[in-house]
Protein backbone atom coordinates (compact mmCIF):
# COMPACT_ATOMS: atom_id res chain seq x y z
CA UNK A 1 0.00 0.00 0.00
CA UNK A 2 1.61 3.36 -0.65
CA UNK A 3 2.42 5.58 1.87
CA UNK A 4 -0.19 8.36 2.54
CA UNK A 5 0.78 12.06 1.52
CA UNK A 6 -0.04 14.90 3.11
CA UNK A 7 -1.16 18.05 2.20
CA UNK A 8 1.33 21.35 3.06
CA UNK A 9 0.11 23.85 5.18
CA UNK A 10 -2.14 26.56 3.11
CA UNK A 11 -1.54 24.94 0.58
CA UNK A 12 -3.84 27.25 -2.50
CA UNK A 13 -4.22 29.94 -0.25
CA UNK A 14 -3.82 32.09 -2.69
CA UNK A 15 -7.08 31.29 -4.26
CA UNK A 16 -9.15 32.62 -1.53
CA UNK A 17 -9.84 36.51 -0.41
CA UNK A 18 -11.27 39.45 -2.71
CA UNK A 19 -7.54 39.69 -4.26
CA UNK A 20 -7.26 36.13 -5.57
CA UNK A 21 -7.72 37.32 -9.29
CA UNK A 22 -4.58 39.48 -8.98
CA UNK A 23 -2.65 36.55 -7.17
CA UNK A 24 -3.64 34.28 -9.98
CA UNK A 25 -3.00 37.02 -12.71
CA UNK A 26 0.77 37.37 -11.21
CA UNK A 27 1.72 33.34 -10.53
CA UNK A 28 0.53 33.37 -14.64
CA UNK A 29 2.71 36.28 -15.50
CA UNK A 30 5.66 34.46 -13.69
CA UNK A 31 4.66 30.97 -15.18
CA UNK A 32 4.67 33.09 -18.59
CA UNK A 33 8.16 34.70 -18.04
CA UNK A 34 9.50 31.21 -16.98
CA UNK A 35 8.59 29.75 -20.59
CA UNK A 36 10.64 32.63 -21.86
CA UNK A 37 13.45 31.49 -20.26
CA UNK A 38 12.91 34.63 -17.83
CA UNK A 39 13.92 33.82 -13.95
CA UNK A 40 13.31 37.02 -12.28
CA UNK A 41 10.84 39.86 -12.54
CA UNK A 42 11.04 43.06 -11.36
CA UNK A 43 8.00 44.99 -9.82
CA UNK A 44 7.23 47.29 -12.98
CA UNK A 45 7.74 44.59 -15.04
CA UNK A 46 4.90 42.67 -13.52
CA UNK A 47 2.69 45.36 -13.36
CA UNK A 48 3.33 46.05 -17.18
CA UNK A 49 2.44 42.85 -17.57
CA UNK A 50 -0.69 42.09 -16.09
CA UNK A 51 -3.18 43.52 -18.61
CA UNK A 52 -2.05 40.61 -21.08
CA UNK A 53 -3.39 38.05 -18.77
CA UNK A 54 -6.64 38.98 -19.24
CA UNK A 55 -7.45 40.83 -15.74
CA UNK A 56 -9.51 43.98 -16.21
CA UNK A 57 -9.19 44.91 -12.15
CA UNK A 58 -6.84 48.36 -12.49
CA UNK A 59 -3.97 48.06 -9.55
CA UNK A 60 -1.59 50.61 -9.17
CA UNK A 61 1.85 49.49 -8.97
CA UNK A 62 1.93 49.97 -4.74
CA UNK A 63 -0.98 47.33 -5.24
CA UNK A 64 0.87 44.94 -7.20
CA UNK A 65 3.89 45.44 -4.53
CA UNK A 66 1.81 44.34 -1.83
CA UNK A 67 0.43 40.97 -3.47
CA UNK A 68 3.93 39.91 -4.45
CA UNK A 69 5.24 40.25 -0.64
CA UNK A 70 1.87 38.40 0.06
CA UNK A 71 2.70 35.44 -2.60
CA UNK A 72 6.41 35.76 -0.85
CA UNK A 73 4.51 34.71 2.69
CA UNK A 74 2.96 32.31 1.08
CA UNK A 75 6.04 30.74 -0.36
CA UNK A 76 5.03 31.25 -4.27
CA UNK A 77 7.68 33.22 -4.62
CA UNK A 78 10.80 34.11 -3.84
CA UNK A 79 12.83 37.90 -3.75
CA UNK A 80 16.31 38.59 -3.89
CA UNK A 81 18.22 41.73 -5.12
CA UNK A 82 18.55 43.37 -8.24
CA UNK A 83 22.67 44.31 -9.19
CA UNK A 84 21.86 45.13 -13.11
CA UNK A 85 19.48 48.27 -12.63
CA UNK A 86 20.56 51.40 -12.61
CA UNK A 87 19.68 53.40 -9.74
CA UNK A 88 19.48 57.44 -9.98
CA UNK A 89 18.15 58.06 -6.57
CA UNK A 90 18.16 56.74 -2.88
CA UNK A 91 13.76 56.70 -3.21
CA UNK A 92 14.23 54.35 -6.90
CA UNK A 93 16.43 51.88 -5.04
CA UNK A 94 14.23 50.69 -2.10
CA UNK A 95 11.43 50.83 -5.23
CA UNK A 96 13.71 48.61 -7.54
CA UNK A 97 16.51 46.57 -5.87
CA UNK A 98 13.99 43.71 -5.51
CA UNK A 99 13.32 41.61 -7.57
CA UNK A 100 11.05 38.10 -7.64
CA UNK A 101 11.08 34.36 -8.63
CA UNK A 102 8.67 31.85 -8.89
CA UNK A 103 9.46 28.60 -6.40
CA UNK A 104 8.66 25.39 -6.80
CA UNK A 105 5.93 25.35 -4.41
CA UNK A 106 5.03 28.25 -6.47
CA UNK A 107 4.97 26.45 -9.81
CA UNK A 108 3.07 23.64 -8.10
CA UNK A 109 0.46 25.74 -7.01
CA UNK A 110 -0.27 27.62 -10.15
CA UNK A 111 -0.53 24.39 -12.33
CA UNK A 112 -2.68 22.51 -10.13
CA UNK A 113 -4.75 25.30 -10.42
CA UNK A 114 -4.62 25.68 -14.30
CA UNK A 115 -5.46 21.97 -14.09
CA UNK A 116 -8.69 22.59 -12.10
CA UNK A 117 -9.72 25.05 -14.61
CA UNK A 118 -9.01 22.52 -17.94
CA UNK A 119 -10.71 19.92 -16.30
CA UNK A 120 -14.04 21.90 -15.75
CA UNK A 121 -13.89 22.36 -19.41
CA UNK A 122 -12.49 19.03 -20.83
CA UNK A 123 -15.19 16.02 -21.57
CA UNK A 124 -14.27 12.56 -21.50
CA UNK A 125 -14.22 10.27 -24.19
CA UNK A 126 -13.71 5.96 -24.90
CA UNK A 127 -10.63 6.01 -27.05
CA UNK A 128 -9.92 2.93 -28.82
CA UNK A 129 -7.09 4.38 -30.66
CA UNK A 130 -5.10 5.05 -27.02
CA UNK A 131 -5.87 1.13 -26.60
CA UNK A 132 -4.28 0.70 -30.25
CA UNK A 133 -1.21 3.34 -28.86
CA UNK A 134 -0.47 1.27 -25.49
CA UNK A 135 -0.49 -2.33 -27.40
CA UNK A 136 1.75 -0.13 -30.24
CA UNK A 137 4.04 1.09 -27.43
CA UNK A 138 4.39 -2.40 -25.85
CA UNK A 139 5.42 -3.65 -28.62
CA UNK A 140 8.12 -0.95 -29.27
CA UNK A 141 9.52 -1.61 -25.55
CA UNK A 142 9.27 -5.41 -25.85
CA UNK A 143 11.61 -4.90 -29.46
CA UNK A 144 14.13 -2.52 -28.09
CA UNK A 145 14.55 -5.22 -24.76
CA UNK A 146 15.45 -7.77 -27.94
CA UNK A 147 18.20 -5.35 -29.38
CA UNK A 148 20.19 -4.95 -26.34
CA UNK A 149 21.20 -1.89 -24.32
CA UNK A 150 23.64 -0.33 -27.16
CA UNK A 151 22.70 2.80 -27.45
CA UNK A 152 18.60 2.59 -27.01
CA UNK A 153 18.18 3.61 -23.56
CA UNK A 154 17.07 6.68 -24.57
CA UNK A 155 14.29 5.42 -26.53
CA UNK A 156 13.44 2.81 -24.19
CA UNK A 157 12.75 5.98 -21.90
CA UNK A 158 10.68 7.23 -24.51
CA UNK A 159 8.49 4.64 -24.81
CA UNK A 160 7.90 4.08 -20.93
CA UNK A 161 6.99 7.70 -20.91
CA UNK A 162 4.66 7.75 -23.97
CA UNK A 163 3.03 4.55 -22.44
CA UNK A 164 2.36 6.56 -19.31
CA UNK A 165 0.64 9.23 -20.96
CA UNK A 166 -1.67 6.67 -22.79
CA UNK A 167 -2.47 5.27 -19.68
CA UNK A 168 -2.98 8.12 -18.12
CA UNK A 169 -5.61 9.17 -20.86
CA UNK A 170 -7.04 6.14 -20.91
CA UNK A 171 -7.82 6.35 -17.50
CA UNK A 172 -9.14 9.95 -16.73
CA UNK A 173 -11.08 10.42 -20.01
CA UNK A 174 -12.94 6.79 -18.79
CA UNK A 175 -13.18 8.36 -15.61
CA UNK A 176 -14.77 11.62 -16.68
CA UNK A 177 -16.82 9.66 -19.48
CA UNK A 178 -18.30 7.53 -17.10
CA UNK A 179 -19.24 10.38 -14.87
CA UNK A 180 -20.88 12.04 -18.01
CA UNK A 181 -22.73 8.94 -18.46
CA UNK A 182 -24.33 8.70 -15.46
CA UNK A 183 -25.46 12.32 -14.96
CA UNK A 184 -27.03 11.52 -18.79
CA UNK A 185 -28.87 8.28 -17.28
CA UNK A 186 -30.13 10.23 -14.48
CA UNK A 187 -31.16 13.05 -16.79
CA UNK A 188 -34.18 14.27 -17.57
CA UNK A 189 -34.35 16.28 -20.90
CA UNK A 190 -37.01 19.33 -21.71
CA UNK A 191 -36.65 18.94 -25.27
CA UNK A 192 -38.04 15.36 -26.03
CA UNK A 193 -36.27 15.00 -29.37
CA UNK A 194 -33.13 16.32 -28.61
CA UNK A 195 -33.21 14.28 -25.49
CA UNK A 196 -33.95 11.19 -27.28
CA UNK A 197 -31.39 11.81 -30.19
CA UNK A 198 -28.70 12.45 -27.40
CA UNK A 199 -29.11 9.06 -25.60
CA UNK A 200 -28.97 6.99 -29.13
CA UNK A 201 -26.11 8.68 -30.18
CA UNK A 202 -24.54 7.32 -27.07
CA UNK A 203 -25.72 3.82 -27.53
CA UNK A 204 -24.28 3.62 -30.54
CA UNK A 205 -20.88 5.17 -29.09
CA UNK A 206 -20.90 2.27 -26.48
CA UNK A 207 -21.45 -0.21 -29.09
CA UNK A 208 -19.07 0.55 -30.86
CA UNK A 209 -16.42 0.77 -28.46
CA UNK A 210 -16.95 -2.37 -26.72
CA UNK A 211 -17.57 -4.53 -30.25
CA UNK A 212 -13.46 -4.60 -30.29
CA UNK A 213 -13.01 -4.34 -26.95
CA UNK A 214 -12.05 -7.67 -26.21
CA UNK A 215 -10.02 -8.41 -28.97
CA UNK A 216 -7.76 -4.69 -28.03
CA UNK A 217 -7.48 -6.38 -24.70
CA UNK A 218 -5.92 -9.51 -25.58
CA UNK A 219 -3.46 -7.93 -27.59
CA UNK A 220 -2.35 -5.66 -24.81
CA UNK A 221 -2.47 -8.46 -22.75
CA UNK A 222 -0.40 -11.25 -24.67
CA UNK A 223 2.54 -7.68 -25.56
CA UNK A 224 2.10 -6.76 -21.81
CA UNK A 225 3.30 -10.77 -20.98
CA UNK A 226 6.16 -10.31 -23.50
CA UNK A 227 7.64 -7.05 -21.98
CA UNK A 228 7.50 -8.55 -18.41
CA UNK A 229 9.11 -12.23 -19.84
CA UNK A 230 12.15 -9.77 -20.28
CA UNK A 231 11.91 -8.38 -16.83
CA UNK A 232 10.48 -5.40 -15.45
CA UNK A 233 13.73 -3.97 -13.45
CA UNK A 234 16.08 -4.37 -16.34
CA UNK A 235 13.53 -1.93 -18.06
CA UNK A 236 13.15 0.69 -15.66
CA UNK A 237 16.82 0.31 -14.74
CA UNK A 238 17.88 1.46 -18.72
CA UNK A 239 15.09 3.78 -18.62
CA UNK A 240 16.33 5.04 -15.59
CA UNK A 241 19.75 5.64 -17.82
CA UNK A 242 18.24 7.34 -20.72
CA UNK A 243 16.24 9.74 -18.71
CA UNK A 244 19.61 11.75 -18.15
CA UNK A 245 18.61 12.94 -14.62
CA UNK A 246 20.92 16.46 -14.00
CA UNK A 247 24.47 15.39 -12.23
CA UNK A 248 23.02 16.97 -9.11
CA UNK A 249 20.05 13.81 -8.74
CA UNK A 250 21.04 12.03 -5.41
CA UNK A 251 20.28 8.51 -5.41
CA UNK A 252 16.97 9.37 -3.10
CA UNK A 253 15.80 10.73 -6.31
CA UNK A 254 16.44 8.11 -8.63
CA UNK A 255 15.25 5.79 -6.47
CA UNK A 256 11.80 8.36 -6.13
CA UNK A 257 11.94 8.08 -9.91
CA UNK A 258 12.09 4.28 -9.92
CA UNK A 259 9.30 3.75 -7.28
CA UNK A 260 6.65 5.79 -9.26
CA UNK A 261 7.59 4.23 -12.42
CA UNK A 262 6.84 1.38 -10.71
CA UNK A 263 3.72 2.21 -9.37
CA UNK A 264 2.82 3.08 -13.24
CA UNK A 265 3.47 -0.56 -13.85
CA UNK A 266 1.87 -1.83 -11.55
CA UNK A 267 -1.58 0.45 -12.73
CA UNK A 268 -0.81 -0.66 -16.03
CA UNK A 269 -1.30 -4.46 -14.27
CA UNK A 270 -4.41 -3.85 -12.77
CA UNK A 271 -6.04 -2.96 -16.34
CA UNK A 272 -4.56 -5.20 -18.53
CA UNK A 273 -3.07 -8.07 -16.86
CA UNK A 274 -4.81 -11.30 -17.29
CA UNK A 275 -6.14 -13.17 -13.96
CA UNK A 276 -8.54 -15.89 -12.97
CA UNK A 277 -11.74 -13.57 -13.97
CA UNK A 278 -10.44 -11.67 -16.31
CA UNK A 279 -8.51 -8.61 -16.98
CA UNK A 280 -9.15 -6.71 -14.39
CA UNK A 281 -9.92 -2.88 -15.51
CA UNK A 282 -11.27 -4.02 -18.64
CA UNK A 283 -14.06 -5.79 -17.28
CA UNK A 284 -15.21 -2.95 -14.88
CA UNK A 285 -15.35 -1.08 -18.22
CA UNK A 286 -17.11 -3.47 -20.32
CA UNK A 287 -19.80 -4.17 -17.40
CA UNK A 288 -20.16 -0.59 -17.08
CA UNK A 289 -20.78 -0.11 -20.91
CA UNK A 290 -23.03 -3.03 -20.99
CA UNK A 291 -25.18 -1.73 -18.00
CA UNK A 292 -25.12 1.33 -19.85
CA UNK A 293 -26.35 0.51 -23.15
CA UNK A 294 -29.11 -1.12 -21.29
CA UNK A 295 -30.42 1.37 -18.71
CA UNK A 296 -30.16 3.99 -21.93
CA UNK A 297 -32.17 1.64 -24.29
CA UNK A 298 -35.20 1.12 -21.48
CA UNK A 299 -35.02 5.35 -21.61
CA UNK A 300 -35.50 5.54 -24.71
CA UNK A 301 -38.13 2.75 -25.20
CA UNK A 302 -40.27 4.48 -22.12
CA UNK A 303 -39.83 7.94 -24.31
CA UNK A 304 -41.21 5.79 -27.63
CA UNK A 305 -43.94 4.50 -25.73
CA UNK A 306 -45.20 8.07 -23.99
CA UNK A 307 -45.37 9.01 -27.88
CA UNK A 308 -47.59 6.54 -28.64
CA UNK A 309 -50.57 7.28 -25.76
CA UNK A 310 -53.15 8.16 -27.67
CA UNK A 311 -53.74 11.49 -25.52
CA UNK A 312 -51.75 12.51 -22.29
CA UNK A 313 -52.91 14.39 -18.65
CA UNK A 314 -50.45 17.51 -20.41
CA UNK A 315 -52.97 17.32 -23.86
CA UNK A 316 -56.32 17.00 -22.24
CA UNK A 317 -55.59 19.68 -19.89
CA UNK A 318 -55.01 22.10 -22.78
CA UNK A 319 -57.92 20.70 -24.42
CA UNK A 320 -60.34 21.79 -22.12
CA UNK A 321 -58.43 25.37 -21.83
CA UNK A 322 -59.41 25.32 -25.63
CA UNK A 323 -62.96 24.20 -24.63
CA UNK A 324 -63.25 27.09 -21.69
CA UNK A 325 -61.76 29.92 -23.70
CA UNK A 326 -64.41 28.69 -26.43
CA UNK A 327 -67.52 28.83 -24.23
CA UNK A 328 -70.31 31.94 -25.35
CA UNK A 329 -71.17 33.10 -21.95
CA UNK A 330 -69.69 32.88 -18.11
CA UNK A 331 -73.02 30.81 -17.35
CA UNK A 332 -71.70 28.15 -19.50
CA UNK A 333 -68.68 27.60 -17.74
CA UNK A 334 -69.80 26.09 -14.25
CA UNK A 335 -71.85 23.84 -16.32
CA UNK A 336 -68.61 23.31 -18.76
CA UNK A 337 -66.41 22.42 -15.80
CA UNK A 338 -68.96 20.20 -13.69
CA UNK A 339 -69.10 17.98 -17.21
CA UNK A 340 -65.00 17.84 -17.69
CA UNK A 341 -64.49 16.86 -14.03
CA UNK A 342 -68.21 15.76 -12.30
CA UNK A 343 -67.15 17.70 -9.52
CA UNK A 344 -69.97 20.72 -8.77
CA UNK A 345 -70.22 23.31 -5.62
CA UNK A 346 -70.25 21.90 -2.16
CA UNK A 347 -69.47 25.07 -0.24
CA UNK A 348 -71.15 23.77 2.82
CA UNK A 349 -69.00 20.35 3.37
CA UNK A 350 -66.45 22.41 5.01
CA UNK A 351 -68.83 23.16 8.34
CA UNK A 352 -69.11 20.17 10.74
CA UNK A 353 -71.36 19.71 14.31
CA UNK A 354 -68.83 21.13 17.24
CA UNK A 355 -68.68 17.35 18.60
CA UNK A 356 -68.88 15.36 15.75
CA UNK A 357 -68.06 11.80 17.60
CA UNK A 358 -71.85 12.12 18.78
CA UNK A 359 -73.31 11.75 15.19
CA UNK A 360 -72.93 8.41 14.13
CA UNK A 361 -71.22 8.21 10.81
CA UNK A 362 -74.61 6.19 8.74
CA UNK A 363 -77.10 9.27 10.34
CA UNK A 364 -79.08 10.86 7.62
CA UNK A 365 -79.24 14.67 7.33
CA UNK A 366 -82.72 14.57 7.94
CA UNK A 367 -82.39 13.74 11.50
CA UNK A 368 -79.15 15.05 12.60
CA UNK A 369 -79.03 18.02 14.58
CA UNK A 370 -78.34 21.21 12.50
CA UNK A 371 -75.23 22.99 11.60
CA UNK A 372 -74.93 26.91 12.14
CA UNK A 373 -74.80 28.76 8.63
CA UNK A 374 -72.41 31.97 8.27
CA UNK A 375 -74.56 34.63 6.83
CA UNK A 376 -71.64 35.73 4.21
CA UNK A 377 -71.66 32.23 3.33
CA UNK A 378 -74.14 32.82 0.29
CA UNK A 379 -73.32 36.70 -0.06
CA UNK A 380 -69.43 35.91 -0.51
CA UNK A 381 -69.06 32.23 -0.60
CA UNK A 382 -66.72 32.31 2.58
CA UNK A 383 -67.91 30.99 6.14
CA UNK A 384 -66.32 33.76 8.11
CA UNK A 385 -65.00 37.60 7.90
CA UNK A 386 -61.34 37.18 6.61
CA UNK A 387 -59.25 40.32 7.73
CA UNK A 388 -57.23 42.35 5.54
CA UNK A 389 -53.84 41.29 4.78
CA UNK A 390 -50.99 42.47 6.88
CA UNK A 391 -49.07 45.21 5.68
CA UNK A 392 -45.82 44.34 4.64
CA UNK A 393 -42.90 45.53 7.47
CA UNK A 394 -40.21 48.27 5.78
CA UNK A 395 -37.06 46.61 6.28
CA UNK A 396 -34.85 49.39 4.91
CA UNK A 397 -33.97 51.14 7.98
CA UNK A 398 -33.01 47.90 9.79
CA UNK A 399 -30.99 47.49 6.13
CA UNK A 400 -29.56 50.59 7.20
CA UNK A 401 -28.56 50.16 10.41
CA UNK A 402 -26.95 46.64 9.66
CA UNK A 403 -24.48 48.05 7.53
CA UNK A 404 -23.19 50.94 9.75
CA UNK A 405 -22.84 48.49 12.18
CA UNK A 406 -20.75 46.50 10.10
CA UNK A 407 -19.07 49.12 8.75
CA UNK A 408 -18.36 50.68 12.15
CA UNK A 409 -16.97 46.97 13.19
CA UNK A 410 -14.51 47.02 10.46
CA UNK A 411 -13.35 50.23 11.04
CA UNK A 412 -12.62 49.45 14.85
CA UNK A 413 -10.99 46.25 13.65
CA UNK A 414 -9.09 47.79 11.21
CA UNK A 415 -7.71 50.17 13.62
CA UNK A 416 -7.00 47.95 16.04
CA UNK A 417 -4.45 45.83 14.10
CA UNK A 418 -2.70 49.08 13.29
CA UNK A 419 -2.32 50.03 16.91
CA UNK A 420 -1.08 46.65 17.38
CA UNK A 421 1.95 46.59 15.05
CA UNK A 422 5.14 46.62 16.30
CA UNK A 423 8.54 47.99 15.73
CA UNK A 424 10.21 45.01 15.34
CA UNK A 425 9.94 42.19 17.88
CA UNK A 426 9.10 42.32 21.43
CA UNK A 427 8.16 40.52 24.54
CA UNK A 428 4.36 39.82 24.96
CA UNK A 429 4.80 41.91 28.41
CA UNK A 430 5.45 44.59 26.83
CA UNK A 431 2.12 45.08 25.66
CA UNK A 432 1.34 45.55 29.19
CA UNK A 433 -2.31 47.29 29.81
CA UNK A 434 -4.51 46.94 27.00
CA UNK A 435 -8.46 47.98 25.93
CA UNK A 436 -10.69 44.90 26.18
CA UNK A 437 -11.01 45.10 22.04
CA UNK A 438 -7.86 45.46 21.38
CA UNK A 439 -6.58 42.46 23.62
CA UNK A 440 -9.61 40.23 22.04
CA UNK A 441 -7.95 41.16 18.75
CA UNK A 442 -3.94 40.36 19.86
CA UNK A 443 -5.28 37.04 21.39
CA UNK A 444 -6.50 36.14 18.29
CA UNK A 445 -3.56 36.38 16.21
CA UNK A 446 -1.58 34.56 18.76
CA UNK A 447 -4.17 31.68 18.42
CA UNK A 448 -3.36 31.57 14.82
CA UNK A 449 0.07 31.64 15.48
CA UNK A 450 0.55 29.17 17.80
CA UNK A 451 -1.82 26.63 15.75
CA UNK A 452 0.95 26.63 12.95
CA UNK A 453 4.01 24.57 13.48
CA UNK A 454 7.39 26.10 14.06
CA UNK A 455 9.64 26.71 11.07
CA UNK A 456 13.82 25.57 11.09
CA UNK A 457 14.17 28.74 12.50
CA UNK A 458 11.90 28.20 15.57
CA UNK A 459 9.28 30.94 14.76
CA UNK A 460 5.37 30.60 13.98
CA UNK A 461 4.07 32.40 11.42
CA UNK A 462 0.36 33.35 10.63
CA UNK A 463 -1.63 35.90 8.61
CA UNK A 464 -4.94 37.68 9.58
CA UNK A 465 -7.75 36.57 7.15
CA UNK A 466 -7.24 39.20 4.60
CA UNK A 467 -3.28 38.71 4.58
CA UNK A 468 -2.65 42.26 4.90
CA UNK A 469 -0.70 41.36 8.98
CA UNK A 470 1.78 38.97 9.64
CA UNK A 471 2.24 37.78 13.59
CA UNK A 472 5.66 36.28 14.01
CA UNK A 473 5.89 34.46 16.94
CA UNK A 474 9.02 32.88 18.79
CA UNK A 475 9.61 31.26 22.14
CA UNK A 476 10.34 32.94 25.23
CA UNK A 477 13.67 34.75 25.97
CA UNK A 478 15.87 32.63 28.32
CA UNK A 479 15.49 33.86 31.78
CA UNK A 480 12.29 35.80 30.41
CA UNK A 481 9.47 35.43 33.42
CA UNK A 482 5.91 35.21 32.99
CA UNK A 483 4.20 37.72 30.76
CA UNK A 484 0.89 39.29 32.50
CA UNK A 485 -1.66 41.81 30.48
CA UNK A 486 -4.15 43.46 31.67
CA UNK A 487 -7.31 44.85 30.90
CA UNK A 488 -10.36 46.49 32.25
CA UNK A 489 -12.18 43.11 32.40
CA UNK A 490 -9.31 41.46 34.13
CA UNK A 491 -5.61 40.00 33.75
CA UNK A 492 -4.29 37.77 31.59
CA UNK A 493 -0.81 35.60 32.06
CA UNK A 494 1.03 33.23 30.35
CA UNK A 495 4.56 32.55 28.89
CA UNK A 496 6.38 35.57 28.17
CA UNK A 497 6.71 34.98 23.97
CA UNK A 498 8.74 37.15 21.55
CA UNK A 499 6.52 39.23 19.01
CA UNK A 500 6.44 40.34 15.70
CA UNK A 501 3.61 41.77 13.85
CA UNK A 502 3.66 43.83 10.93
CA UNK A 503 3.18 43.96 6.95
CA UNK A 504 4.39 40.37 5.76
CA UNK A 505 7.46 40.21 4.08
CA UNK A 506 8.76 43.16 5.55
CA UNK A 507 11.61 42.58 7.80
CA UNK A 508 11.53 44.06 11.24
Amino acid sequence: MPDFERLPSRVFDFTSGSRRDLYFAILHVFNDADERLETALLVEQVHARLPGTGLTDLVDEEGVDSALRHLESLDLLESSQSYTAAYSTAAEFERKNVQYTLTARGEAEFAGARLVLDRLKEKGALQTAVLDAIGDRLHTLHTLLDTGPAGTDNRVFTALQELEGHLDSLRDNTKRFNNELQRLLRSEGTDLDTFHEVKRATVGYLDEFVENLEERAHTIADALTRVEARGVEPMLERALAGANLPPSATDRVRSDWLARRRAKWQGLRRWFAPTADGQEGVRRLHEVARRAIGALLETLERITESRRRASSTAEDLRTAARWCAGAVSEEELPLLWSSLTGLSPARHAVLAHEDAELIAPGTSWSVADSVAVSPNLRSSGRSGRVARTARVRDVGETVRRRRERALAEQAQADQALRLLSTDGTVALSSFGTLEHTLFEHLLSLLGRALSEPPSSDGLRRALTSDGRLEIVLGPPAPGSGTAALRTPLGEFSGPDHTVSIGVPGVRR
